[in-house]
């Protein structure tokens, strides 16, 4: 082999090497490519999914209010009960007192 073949294999060799290096680079690109209407979608999901968050925050917050609310209706309704036990329990010390006084008398 003389230097002119030489240097024409070594072309070839180059020149195939870049072929196939071009076309792997466009393979890559081809199918690593977004999409327009993917973009697209990936915006619409990414607001829907703010929106639920928000939703979710704001049904969170509701139930913290909500559960405030009742916690003190018990707290309240629990007092209630107390001070009615203990008048019903003064006033059925009150009556057997008054039944002991009408037995003595």
């Amino acid at each position: 082999m003389n230097r002119t073949e030489f240097i024409i294999t070594t072309a070839i060799i180059l020149f195939i090497a870049f072929a196939v290096g071009w076309f792997a680079n466009w393979l890559v690109h081809r199918f690593t490519r977004v999409r327009q209407s993917d973009v697209a979608d990936l915006d619409r999901m990414s607001q829907e999914l703010h929106e639920a968050e928000e939703t979710r925050d704001q049904a969170i917050t509701y139930l913290q209010q909500r559960e405030a609310e009742l916690t003190n209706q018990l707290n309240q309704a629990e007092a209630e009960l107390r001070a009615a036990m203990d008048g019903l329990r003064d006033a059925r010390r009150e009556a057997e007192e008054l039944r002991a006084q009408q037995s003595q008398s």
